[in-house]
């Protein structure tokens, strides 16, 4: 048996293949860029399917050609990627239209429809979830309400991830962690929902197959093998979607795990041993990458989004010689003191999903004074972007929802001074693990689980997963956060009061 696994994370800024051995060690690790996605109007985006492909192959192609190991040396592929993708295809297999990615929130009144047939407490009931402009199915159903002639060409629906995998294999198949967040899936019942198959008038037959995470759904075909560089025959896992892929990473696996991870949006989330919702449905609720397992989520929209934008729009040329930009503006900010002064940032650049469940709300800059920075401002973002992640963490605590260590992922792991702000937002001691690949690592983990090289997930995670710094908050720094936090709280309503109509 070969001792090497891949990891594929389809993620939205580029996709990223992880090469890693039967100890954990990462041996080798490249990325590719997509195109930026599409936003023609506002609430819109869009990326094509085939820049996913594109990308991939390029990124598989790195790493086997940087680890030094054969195709044949990689015992089996998982993958992870961006969650609630909308991929429509033909029946040659072609994408029939650019997808509808997670950040796009133009279904709005689908949603409506959707809540008014089957009711908002009944869809929660089955999807654990309300209907979300975020959803996949609520995609579907915008596009079949305004691009028939679009919607006639669907034979098979998929996930992002998932389309990279269809062209490695041929055959559709998802998982049910990734599927959660279609609100299609009977999330307790780990099963395609036939209520609201039935309500929403989606045919069972486009959906792809359904599988658990660490499960082998396929092989690399001919044409993946030669598109890609990876073996005929290569064992590939059904994976995972890049929040439950990233919580597998970094350990968040047992029931008291709970990690922050701030990528292009920012994402709370906690391992549970059994289905549990938030009746007002703020938080979702998803299978967990593992079987007999589920996790509670939080989703920001514009997290570490909220800090690109200011680097695009503001920072452009600013990067001292042969340094990142962003390494740049963290150290500027650090020159700003805990609290930015009063300055607070509302992260909501693409509307809000936890805990407002609003795709209309606006984001602000609220307390400017002739006194601020340009390091008030860069560290006003960092704090904004962690109070709203705190708001799932206050919803946690609500639920019952134990909370005994919290690790931090994505960029907001990687900057000392985000790290810090995190602590002292949060109020509590943070770890950081030693292998930062965050969801590719965990896809690899799961195609290490489906080749055999560990008994289980949690067993995998027990090996792999290493802490390498612990972070403790400032006291006198949670209390300044703690005050900024509650103003924090009252710009949404007043946001809510201007956009509202």
């Amino acid at each position: 048996m070969n001792a090497a696994v891949m990891g594929i994370d389809v993620g939205t800024g580029g996709t990223r293949a992880l090469i890693i051995g039967e100890r954990g060690q990462i041996l080798a690790s490249a990325a590719e860029d997509h195109q930026p996605f599409a936003s023609p109007y506002v609430g819109w985006a869009e990326q094509h399917p085939d820049d996913w492909w594109r990308a991939a192959q390029i990124a598989i192609r790195k790493a086997l050609r940087d680890s030094q190991l054969s195709a044949g040396q990689i015992s089996c592929v998982g993958f992870s990627g961006q969650m609630h993708g909308a991929v429509m295809v033909d029946g040659d297999g072609k994408v029939v239209r650019p997808a509808l990615i997670w950040c796009d929130v133009r279904t709005q009144k689908q949603c409506d429809d959707l809540t008014s047939q089957i009711g908002r407490e009944r869809l929660i009931d089955l999807a654990a979830n309300p209907a979300l402009a975020n959803f996949t199915l609520t995609k579907f159903l915008w596009t079949r309400e305004n691009e028939p002639q679009n919607w006639r060409r669907v034979r098979h629906v998929m996930l992002p991830k998932d389309y990279v995998r269809f062209k490695l294999t041929g055959h559709p198949a998802t998982d049910v962690a990734d599927a959660s967040g279609t609100l299609l899936l009977d999330v307790s019942r780990r099963a395609w929902s036939t209520e609201i198959l039935a309500a929403s008038g989606i045919d069972r037959s486009i959906l792809p197959e359904l599988f658990e995470s660490p499960a082998v759904c396929g092989q690399v075909n001919s044409n993946g093998a030669e598109a890609s560089g990876l073996a005929q025959g290569t064992l590939v896992v059904a994976g995972a979607g890049d929040q439950a892929a990233g919580a597998v990473g970094m350990g968040i696996v047992t029931p008291g795990a709970v990690s922050a991870t701030i990528g292009t949006s920012g994402v709370v989330f906690a391992s549970t041993d059994r289905p549990t919702t938030d009746a007002q449905g703020r938080l979702h609720t998803f299978c967990h990458a593992i079987p007999n397992r589920w996790h509670v989520m939080g989703v920001t929209q514009a997290a570490g989004l909220s800090l690109r934008w200011l680097r695009d729009t503001f920072f452009q040329g600013c990067a001292k010689s042969g340094s990142d930009i962003y390494h740049h503006m963290t150290e500027e900010a650090a020159q700003a003191p805990a609290g930015s002064g009063n300055l607070l940032w509302a992260p909501y650049l693409m509307g809000e999903r936890a805990p407002h469940l609003d795709p209309d709300v606006r984001g602000a800059l609220v307390g400017l004074t002739a006194s601020h920075t340009r390091a008030h401002v860069i560290r006003a973002v960092l704090e904004g972007v962690a109070f709203s992640l705190k708001d799932t963490f206050q919803i946690l605590e609500a639920m019952g929802i134990p909370i005994e260590r919290v690790r931090l992922g994505g960029g907001g792991a990687r900057s000392a001074l985000w790290r810090r702000i995190q602590s002292e937002v949060y109020g509590r001691e943070v770890e950081i693990v030693a292998a930062e690949e965050g969801a590719a690592y965990g896809a690899a983990i799961l195609a290490g689980v489906g080749a055999g090289l560990w008994p289980s997930v949690d067993a995998a995670c027990e090996s792999a997963v290493r802490v390498s710094e612990r972070v403790m908050p400032d006291p006198n720094h949670v209390a300044v956060m703690s005050a900024q936090y509650q103003r924090y709280r009252r710009i949404y309503p007043a946001m809510k009061s201007i956009y509202s109509s």
